[in-house]
């Protein structure tokens, strides 16, 4: 996961729940940034420094949405689900100085599951415990 060059500053390769109370929180409650109440009373149950979401230099293209994300070990560690505007040059030549895949974290949908959805027995399904 690496950063980039974004609007003068560098964006981030992760975002954490710590950023998803931000913009709750920064934006009074408002579309498009509200929570669902289930969120909001479980907050304090969640490791907020989670990662949630993560950008790649995986080379997708439309239609990739929910593809696996793999590290090179062969692991699953997360799932495609969009790409940055510089990354739809990716349909006709590959660069990886700005265009970024975004995928929702693995740990993020295992702190979700386990903390606000109380699914323990799923996560441990999904973690091969």
């Amino acid at each position: 996961m690496l950063s980039y060059p974004y609007n003068g500053t560098l964006a981030q390769p992760y975002t954490t729940f710590y950023g998803l109370f931000d913009r709750y929180y920064g934006w009074g409650g408002r579309a498009p940034w509200n929570l669902p109440a289930r969120w909001l009373a479980r907050r304090d149950s969640l490791n907020l420094a989670t990662p949630l979401n993560a950008v790649s230099t995986n080379d997708i293209i439309g239609g990739n949405s929910g593809s696996p994300v793999i590290d090179r070990r062969g692991e699953f560690v997360g799932i495609i689900f969009d790409g940055n505007i510089q990354s739809l040059a990716w349909d006709y030549y590959f660069t990886d100085e700005q265009g970024r895949a975004v995928a929702v974290d693995a740990r993020g949908i295992l702190e979700a599951l386990r903390s606000v959805y109380g699914a323990e027995a799923l996560v441990k399904e999904l973690a091969g415990q």
